[in-house]
């Protein structure tokens, strides 16, 4: 808000009220929109008659109606600076979590039963463990650096960067991700939801998987079949989950992984962090300043 306050020829109105028909009747006369978690849906976006930029308070987009934001070519950016370091750090704080079975350990302690040691949770190191990193843009890129200082293996999956990018950055680049996954001890998603990627993770593919084997996803709810993997949990087949993110948010109360001991949950809070969210409120109003300034970053623009 600051940084619109040095822009007076910017007229700024507050919607608390995201439901569509709201939004349909305020986006009539805006030049730019900001938002977060709301929906832009394709009937929301033709209401707009002079809608020329939407800014996403984050990196994904699958909250837009993409074809016709291009079909009336309105720009999409993104707060592509932002986030990377705190995701980053948010998977590694679920890897060791799930690693060492935190919460499994707190309800040994809790219930007084952790006399006999050997019927302790069992534990893994991440060590020399091999790790997939499935998308290697900036978040994949600031993971790399601190599972490499945890002394793990790190391969990367992304059709989009090339070799010698990830292998300056110390990870070896991987061609097939259904293959790379038989081997890995780790797996961390940073990949958009779309059709090619929806259910991605399904229980065929858990099934080839190492019996030590931990998923995280911090990027779309969807991308992992739930039902799957929970499945795959309750049969030993992988070792354990973390989850940031649902098909549907909030996940609903009949969803089996929700008292699953063997995922870690968080509520779609991986940027939460004090700084990220200053960062992110930032970066979001100054896309829409520099779009209209005719001086936004190409790489913040998402290409439709």
């Amino acid at each position: 808000m600051d940084l619109l306050k040095n822009h007076p020829d910017y007229d700024v109105e507050i919607t608390n009220d995201v439901s569509e028909s709201s939004i349909k009747s305020k986006i009539v006369d805006c030049d730019g929109v900001s938002i977060r978690t709301a929906i832009l849906s394709g009937q929301i976006i033709d209401e707009a008659k002079r809608l020329k930029i939407i800014s996403r308070h984050g990196v994904g987009y699958d909250n837009i109606d993409l074809s016709k934001a291009k079909a009336k070519d309105i720009r999409i950016a993104i707060t592509a600076n932002a986030n990377a370091v705190t995701v980053a750090e948010h998977v590694m704080f679920m890897l060791l979590n799930i690693s060492k079975r935190k919460g499994m350990y707190d309800k040994t302690v809790k219930s007084g039963k952790f006399s006999d040691r050997n019927k302790l949770p069992k534990t893994i190191e991440l060590c020399n463990k091999n790790i997939l990193i499935a998308g290697f843009g900036r978040i994949g890129q600031a993971l790399i650096k601190r599972c490499l200082g945890f002394e793990m293996n790190v391969y990367a999956f992304d059709p989009f960067v090339n070799k010698e990018k990830i292998e300056t950055l110390g990870g070896k680049k991987v061609e097939d991700l259904k293959v790379a996954v038989k081997t890995m001890d780790a797996i961390s998603l940073h990949i958009p939801l779309n059709e090619n990627t929806k259910n991605l993770i399904d229980y065929e593919l858990l099934k080839t998987m190492k019996k030590n084997c931990i998923i995280i996803n911090a990027a779309r709810g969807g991308i992992v079949n739930e039902i799957d993997l929970n499945r795959a949990l309750d049969e030993n087949l992988i070792f354990g989950a973390g989850l940031d993110v649902f098909e549907i948010e909030p996940p609903e109360d009949n969803n089996p992984l929700l008292k699953n001991d063997k995922v870690f949950l968080s509520p779609h809070a991986a940027s939460y962090t004090e700084e990220c969210m200053i960062r992110m409120g930032k970066e979001t109003i100054q896309n829409i300043i520099d779009f209209f300034d005719k001086k936004l970053d190409k790489s913040k623009i998402v290409k439709l």
